[in-house]
């Protein structure tokens, strides 16, 4: 694999505060509507994946989703979401997983992907990472991901990135039907502005 990201990212957390962390969100408004606007069921089964301690999840639980999978690499990660959400954790199914190495028999009717798949900078990777979204999405299911487009950073966090055009995405997965593509700047807690590119495919039913 290109990178070891089970110690990357711990080492991230295990380090930095949730407001030191570029990504950081207090509400993920973007990611919340793009998943609200596919009209799924609030019993439908949604994955985060890679999604370190964001605050998604205690949005999605506000509004009555109750069928939530966070998944990330790091433990810390996920334990510093854990104690957040106290007792309402219970609810979630928590994996600790790099998301190349995904193996699960449970579908999901949704797949969210924010700042990710760009940090996937090697071939082999990326094709990991669409194979296990193929394997896991259900016929008619959506897959949401905010990569960083043509004009955002080219690393981060340390690392390489890969940037994304509309184009490169719909190549990426053209066997899913597109639904819409935006550019959105995300604003660091520093005050840093990076340009993202927000993407909704749908699976196609067999």
């Amino acid at each position: 694999m290109a990178y070891d990201a089970g110690r990357h990212w711990e080492s991230i957390y295990r380090t930095k505060k949730p407001g030191e962390l570029s990504w950081h969100q207090e509400k993920p408004e973007t990611s919340l509507n793009l998943i609200v606007e596919t009209g799924i069921e609030r019993g439908a089964g949604i994955i985060d994946v890679g999604a370190g301690d964001s605050k998604l999840v205690d949005n999605l639980l506000d509004l009555g989703f109750r069928n939530i999978t966070v998944l990330d690499v790091s433990p810390t990660a996920l334990e510093r979401a854990k104690k957040r959400l106290g007792s309402r954790a219970d609810t979630v199914k928590w994996v600790i997983s790099d998301v190349r190495e995904f193996e699960t028999g449970d579908r999901y009717d949704l797949w969210h992907d924010r700042a990710v798949l760009h940090f996937l900078a090697n071939e082999e990777d990326v094709n990991n990472y669409v194979a296990v979204v193929r394997r896991v999405l259900k016929p008619g299911g959506y897959f949401i991901v905010s990569a960083f487009s043509l004009n955002g950073p080219k690393k981060c966090s340390g690392l390489d990135i890969r940037q994304y055009s509309e184009g490169t995405m719909k190549k990426l997965f053209s066997d899913f039907e597109h639904l819409k593509s935006f550019e959105e700047v995300h604003v660091t807690p520093w005050g840093a502005s990076q340009m993202f590119l927000c993407s909704v495919f749908r699976k196609k039913p067999h």
